[in-house]
């Protein structure tokens, strides 16, 4: 085990903000970033704000859409994950910002488009976030997010094989990922914050996935998760990829691709 952790470890030894990049936007993060910058339509020269930007996938996309007369912020409260997203994109027309959500740094009426994705769920104030989009947002602009819930069966094994082998704070952070899954609680969050013409929408999306074992130390090491593997000891890890990699083979097909259906929902409204 120790010849295969030193083998993690030089394999995953960016920071996780790199990692996540790296890893997950590539098999998670453009996936539905895509459905999103086509659901909210973009049209040339609008100002569109990137609310948890992360490594800035929504903001590169978004830029593509609203062109060079148009304008893309960024803002998120992880410097890590802003170094990541200026390192990719040094262009003039996205501006990076390292801000609370609940309290963003932008005058009333900024911007045309507000979208947040995979970061709703994690704002301690969702109402303050919600209120400081449609405060920034021009009458008339438009919201559009995303977040994953419940989790699938692939991420529920995941998380109860963290409580039973790491702890319980890994078990939670990964529950924590897919805890804001109610629509009805999510209109209410919206409305409440001012916003009109809320439509909800809850769909399965096919997640294809790099192998059981690639994955697992890919999603850890992209993570807060990482921290707290490196408390743990070799038998604590190795008893966590045995239990977690023979049960994802179950969603491995013929063909050897990791895949299942993970229910997204989004929603879009207006100021």
């Amino acid at each position: 085990m120790e010849v295969i952790m030193s083998y993690y470890n030089e394999t995953y030894a960016a920071k996780p903000p790199e990692n996540y990049e790296r890893f997950f936007v590539p098999v998670i993060g453009e996936p539905l970033a895509k459905d999103l910058i086509r659901l909210a339509d973009l049209k040339q020269g609008e100002r569109v704000l990137d609310v948890a930007c992360g490594t800035g996938i929504i903001a590169r996309m978004a830029l593509m859409e609203v062109g060079n007369e148009g304008t893309v912020d960024g803002i998120d409260i992880n410097p890590g994950m802003l170094a990541v997203a200026r390192s990719i994109s040094n262009n003039s027309h996205i501006q990076w910002h390292e801000a609370s959500a609940e309290k963003m740094p932008f005058t009333d009426e900024s911007f045309d488009v507000a979208i947040c994705q995979l970061g709703l769920q994690f704002m301690e104030d969702k109402t303050a976030a919600l209120q400081e989009m449609h405060r920034v947002l021009k009458s008339g602009g438009r919201l559009f997010l995303n977040v994953p819930g419940p989790a699938g069966p692939v991420f529920a094994f995941l998380a109860d094989a963290m409580e039973r082998n790491i702890s319980h704070k890994a078990g939670m952070f990964v529950r924590h990922v897919f805890s804001l899954n109610d629509t009805d609680i999510i209109r209410q969050l919206i409305n409440n914050a001012g916003f009109r013409e809320t439509d909800i929408q809850a769909r399965n999306k096919m997640i294809s996935l790099p192998a059981p074992i690639d994955f697992l130390w890919q999603y850890i090491y992209s993570t807060p998760l990482a921290g707290e593997l490196s408390e743990a000891d070799s038998e604590q890890q190795t008893s966590l990829e045995n239990e977690v990699t023979a049960h994802w083979q179950n969603f491995v097909d013929g063909n050897g691709t990791f895949q299942y259906e993970q229910r997204v929902i989004t929603a879009s409204a207006m100021k």
